[in-house]
């Protein structure tokens, strides 16, 4: 072979050593990629594990840390309390705007939040190239899947599914063997204007799980006004009262104004800790115990067959994290 062949052979070996190394770059950087579905069935891809995560509502907080990764946020929406190192983080905004300036100096490669926040400046964000994951289960087994997905883009995949299985199990739980004919629930969110849950939130599937009906279930705007006239007609058995921190409020016992009521008549008047059981977050499971001790407390005062408590162990949180803040603050005084 002359001088100009050899040459030319070991040209075309060098060039396809660089062309398999440039390949294996290219694929190793491709398989690298993250790709999960949120909740709003929007694909959220990222080209490496998220290192600095922005969370627009307190349940997307406690999600990341559920998952393993709280210790890489570095923002958090005003209102966010849980777990307690939560707290020291910046705030970038409440639920009506966000900072923008300050969540640009943050530089986040990853925001969570859910679709109530302020969803113009976050699509201003994601029209920015910021990867955006929303975080609003539509069934009580998806705040496990939320845990699991958001692992995924943190790289944090064994102590998500750790915990999101560990949640998992203890939602398997909840199902409760109600004896009789469910009882007629109402539940309150403020008295004036009068605020309710329809049927398509998480709490009434809740209260589904632990023996009950929403009264309001029939209803498919989240949140809707009612009066105390629709109320009235409804007859609930039972009326629960959704607060921070289950402190009871006042306006709870002006039900008793009607006696005929039957929940009034037979003083079922419960109060829960909405901070647990309005965040689709690990802690919802929590309020679902308040809520279903609530109820089985209603059927032993009025003589029902009584539906067994849940045996429920406290949500799984890293060692780092502060113990559940769940309290009993369903009865009635």
């Amino acid at each position: 072979m002359s001088m100009f062949g050899r040459k030319f052979r070991g040209r075309r070996s060098a060039g396809r050593t660089i062309l398999s190394l440039a390949w294996l770059v290219f694929a190793g950087t491709a398989f690298a990629q993250i790709s999960v579905v949120d909740d709003t069935g929007k694909t959220v891809t990222l080209p490496s594990p998220a290192r600095r995560i922005v969370t627009l509502a307190p349940h997307a907080a406690e999600l990341v840390y559920a998952a393993g990764a709280g210790a890489a946020i570095v923002g958090v929406i005003k209102g966010s309390d849980y777990p307690a190192a939560v707290k020291a983080l910046p705030v970038i905004g409440d639920a009506n705007a966000l900072d923008l300036e300050r969540i640009a100096m943050l530089r986040p490669d990853l925001i969570v939040t859910w679709p109530w926040t302020t969803p113009a400046q976050v699509g201003g964000l994601r029209e920015r190239g910021v990867a955006v994951f929303e975080a609003d289960a539509r069934t009580i087994g998806g705040i496990a899947d939320d845990v699991e997905r958001i692992g995924a883009l943190a790289g944090t995949h064994a102590q998500a599914s750790t915990a999101a299985t560990a949640l998992r199990g203890r939602i398997a739980r909840l199902t409760l063997r109600a004896v009789g004919s469910p009882l007629r629930v109402f539940y309150q969110l403020s008295d004036v204007p009068l605020f309710t849950l329809g049927g398509h939130h998480l709490v009434s599937q809740a209260i589904t799980a632990c023996g009950g009906q929403n009264v309001f279930g029939a209803l498919s705007i989240p949140a809707p006004q009612v009066s105390v006239e629709a109320v009235l007609a409804a007859n609930p058995q039972v009326i629960v009262a959704g607060t921070d921190a289950a402190r009871r409020p006042a306006w709870l016992d002006n039900w008793s104004r009607w006696p005929a009521l039957d929940a009034a008549r037979d003083r079922a008047l419960f109060v829960v800790d909405a901070n647990l059981l309005h965040r689709p977050g690990p802690r919802f499971v929590d309020g679902v115990v308040q809520l279903c001790d609530a109820l089985a407390m209603a059927r032993r005062a009025t003589g029902r067959a009584a539906a067994p408590a849940p045996i429920i162990g406290p949500t799984t949180m890293p060692p780092s994290d502060a113990p559940s803040s769940a309290t009993a603050g369903g009865k009635s005084r």
